[in-house]
């Protein structure tokens, strides 16, 4: 006989049976990841409500999803026990945490905090030891994937924090992500974002040179693709990703390339402050920075192949 009922109901079953429906979830930031991790929870009941600095899209996902919307960060955090935020750089995290009516002003005692955004992990350290100043615990838990991991709930998260916060943070990120590893202390898991990304941006601008080559040798864009998408002994999800973008122009954002930018510049700085020779990602920068003037940061980080069209 078949399925009357739509997986939806039997996971919350389940959850229910686990006691997560009762575990009440608020979401800080909107933006192209944000926007889908709280719908992934929406989905599944967790969800109270949204908080976002551009009232207007916070307003439209509350009455599409039909969740609450806060008027302050402060607001959202008292009236849930558990807050995910995915922002877009250090201020903004910062801001919405430790600013005035942040999450700090309304947090209650037993409440996790968990950081989805990139930032400089000194940063997410100083911003973990005020959350547990005032009875809470936060964890930094980046992630690895685009919208479309997202979308398909294959999202890689890396949690830096205690074991204690790891394990409750694990069963709400478990709603949005595939695989959710614990890598250390507070700041570990973005130490551990930090060398994907440094990878990930010089292999991106790496592919925008192959391609532009393989055009100016008059390869055909069919055989393009199938070398760096299919016979490439250095083909990865990222070239299937990326390639049929820069062959086709399409540049609509799966990652911003303003945010990659941003997150070699705290590699570079990280890597600084040990001494530490990183002669590829540095290069990548300024790359990503050439981009930026050109006025390319709202667009897909592919973009930068434009870079290479000057």
């Amino acid at each position: 006989m078949p399925n009357e009922y739509p997986k939806s109901v039997f996971k919350l079953v389940i959850d229910a049976v686990l006691g997560m429906v009762d575990v009440r979830v608020g979401v800080i930031g909107l933006g192209v990841m944000g926007w889908r991790i709280a719908r992934n929870l929406r989905d599944d009941g967790l969800l109270v409500g949204v908080y976002n600095r551009t009232v207007d899209k916070a307003v439209r996902f509350g009455r599409e999803f039909g969740v609450e919307v806060f008027q302050s960060p402060a607001k959202l955090a008292g009236a849930v026990d558990v807050v995910v935020t995915m922002l877009s750089d250090d201020d903004a995290v910062r801001s919405v945490i430790a600013g005035n009516d942040g999450v700090l002003s309304g947090l209650r005692s037993g409440s996790l905090v968990i950081d989805m955004s990139t930032i400089s992990p000194t940063v997410s350290v100083e911003l973990a030891n005020m959350v547990r100043s005032r009875g809470g615990n936060m964890v930094d838990a980046p992630v690895i994937g685009t919208s479309v991991a997202v979308e398909r709930r294959e999202l890689v998260v890396l949690v830096g924090g205690s074991e204690e916060a790891f394990n409750r943070a694990r069963e709400v990120l478990r709603h949005t992500a595939r695989t959710i590893i614990h890598v250390g202390p507070n700041g570990y898991g973005l130490y551990a974002k930090l060398i994907n990304n440094a990878l990930l941006g010089s292999y991106v601008v790496a592919l925008a040179e192959v391609v532009q080559l393989g055009k100016a040798f008059g390869l055909s864009d069919s055989v393009i693709l199938e070398v760096l998408t299919k016979l490439s002994s250095a083909r990865s999800p990222t070239s299937e990703l990326k390639v049929p973008k820069m062959l086709s122009g399409d540049y609509s954002v799966q990652f911003a390339l303003k945010h990659m930018r941003k997150d070699l510049d705290i590699v570079n700085r990280e890597a600084s402050a040990r001494g530490v020779p990183i002669p590829m990602a540095s290069l990548a920068l300024q790359f990503y920075r050439m981009a930026e003037r050109l006025g390319l940061s709202e667009e897909d980080f592919a973009a930068v192949l434009k870079v290479l069209l000057r």
